[in-house]
C-alpha cells in the first residue's frame, strides 16, 4: 500500500490551524509549526480570559457600589449586610447600574438597608 503524504486530512487539519492563526504576526500566521503553538496558547488564554472576565466585572460592580454607598454614609459590607437582613435580592450588576443611572432609586435602596441595620 502506498504511503499517503499529501492527503486531504492532513491539508484540512493544517488549514484549520492556519485559519485560526489569521491575523497573527510574522511566521505565526503562515508557518504551520509556529502557528500551531501560537493557536494553542491563544485558545488557552481565551479560555482563562472568559473566567477572569466574570471576576473582573464583579470587582468593578462592587467598587462602583462601594463608592456610591460611601456618599450615603455606609460602607459596602454593611450595605450588603443590610440588604440581606431586609431580604432584598438585587444582584451587584443591577445595584451598580442603579447607582449610575438612577441615583434616587439607589438612595431608596440604601435607606432600606439602613433601616434593616437599625432593627
Amino acid at each position: 500500500m502506498p504511503r499517503a503524504i499529501d492527503g486531504t486530512k492532513r491539508k484540512n487539519r493544517r488549514a484549520k490551524i492556519l485559519k485560526l492563526a489569521k491575523g497573527f504576526y510574522g511566521d505565526r500566521k503562515s508557518n504551520y509549526k509556529a502557528a500551531k503553538d501560537a493557536v494553542v496558547k491563544a485558545l488557552d488564554h481565551a479560555y482563562s480570559g472568559r473566567k477572569l472576565k466574570k471576576r473582573q466585572y464583579r470587582q468593578l460592580w462592587i467598587a462602583r457600589i462601594n463608592a456610591a454607598v460611601r456618599d450615603e454614609g455606609l460602607n459596602y459590607s454593611s450595605f450588603i449586610n443590610g440588604l440581606t437582613k431586609a431580604n432584598v435580592t438585587l444582584n451587584r450588576k443591577a445595584l451598580s447600574n442603579m447607582a449610575i443611572e438612577d441615583p434616587a432609586a439607589f438612595k431608596a435602596v440604601v435607606e432600606v438597608a439602613k433601616n434593616a441595620l437599625k432593627k
